[in-house]
C-alpha cells in the first residue's frame, strides 16, 4: 500500500521495510496520491495524473492547474484551517519519525551486542551507524517536500546504509567462522557462516517487531489525519471535482 504522500516527514523512516509495520496507511487508513510541498507562503500538492495536476493552498484561496477557484466564506475558512493544521501536523510527524530512527539505530546496536564483534569493529560499526542516524535526522527535520523521499531516493537511502553496515559485520562474523575452523569446531563455523549470509534477511523481522513500540506514536497522529480529512470535505476545484487530497477509509 502506498505511503500517504500528504504527511512526508513520515516518508523515509515508513518506507524503510523495517518500519513498514507503522506507517501510515496501515495505522490509519489514510491515502493521497499528491506529493506536497511546504513553501514560505503556500502549500502546493502534485501529482502526475489525475487533473487537477496542481492545487496550491495560500491563505485561504485556492489554485488548481493555474486556474483561481472562486470559494465562498465557508470553504475559505476551510481551506485556511487545513493548511494551518496541516503545518501544525509536520513537526509532530517530525517527531514520530525522528524516534523511529532512534529506535532503529537502538535495535541494530542490540543486535550488534549478540555477534560477538571485535573491538575495532564494534568501535566502527558504532561510528558507521551514529554519523548515518545523524544524517537522516538531520535530513528529516529541513525537508520539505516528499519529493525528498518518494521512490529511489528512499531506497537509495535506506541501500547506502545496509550497504554501509551489513558487510562490516559480515566481515567480522565471517573472520569468526574461520578462527573457528582453525580451533577444529567446525559446527561452529558453519554456523556463523550462514549467519554472516543470510544477515540482511534475518535481522528484519527481529527490528520489526523492536519498532512496535512506535505504533502508538502514529495512531496519536491519526485524529489530527482525519480531521485534515473532513476539513477538505465540500471544497472543489476549478473542474468542479472535490479535490480529495487526502483520503481516509472507514
Amino acid at each position: 500500500m502506498r505511503l500517504p504522500r500528504l504527511l512526508f516527514l513520515l516518508s523515509l523512516p515508513l518506507a524503510a521495510p523495517w518500519l513498514h509495520a507503522q506507517d501510515l496507511s496501515t495505522t490509519c487508513h489514510a491515502s493521497s496520491s499528491y506529493d506536497v510541498t511546504l513553501k514560505p507562503d503556500s502549500l502546493l500538492f502534485d501529482r502526475p495524473s489525475p487533473a487537477p495536476f496542481h492545487v496550491e493552498l495560500q491563505h485561504g484561496a485556492l489554485r488548481t492547474d493555474g486556474a483561481v477557484v472562486n470559494l465562498n466564506a465557508e470553504d475559505e475558512d476551510r481551506l485556511t484551517v487545513f493548511g494551518r493544521e496541516l503545518r501544525a501536523l509536520a513537526p509532530r510527524v517530525r517527531t514520530v519519525a525522528r524516534n523511529g530512527v532512534d529506535i532503529a539505530a537502538q535495535a541494530l546496536r542490540a543486535e550488534a551486542d549478540g555477534m560477538g564483534l571485535g573491538a575495532d569493529t564494534r568501535a566502527e560499526f558504532d561510528r558507521r551507524l551514529a554519523a548515518h542516524a545523524a544524517e537522516l535526522k538531520r535530513r528529516i527535520s529541513v525537508s520539505q517536500s516528499t519529493h525528498d523521499w518518494q521512490g529511489d531516493a528512499a531506497n537509495q537511502a535506506m541501500n547506502q546504509i545496509a550497504g554501509d553496515l551489513l558487510p562490516l559485520l559480515a566481515a567480522d562474523l565471517g573472520q569468526q567462522a574461520i578462527n573457528a575452523a582453525l580451533a577444529g569446531d567446525l559446527q561452529v563455523a558453519a554456523s556463523l557462516r550462514d549467519r554472516a549470509a543470510d544477515l540482511a534477511t534475518a535481522l528484519r523481522p527481529r527490528l520489526q517487531a523492536r519498532l512496535q513500540v512506535l505504533r502508538p506514536q502514529v495512531e496519536a497522529l491519526c485524529p489530527s489525519i482525519q480531521r485534515l480529512a473532513a476539513l477538505q470535505q465540500g471544497v472543489r476545484g476549478s473542474n468542479g471535482q472535490p479535490l480529495n487530497l487526502l483520503q481516509v477509509e472507514p
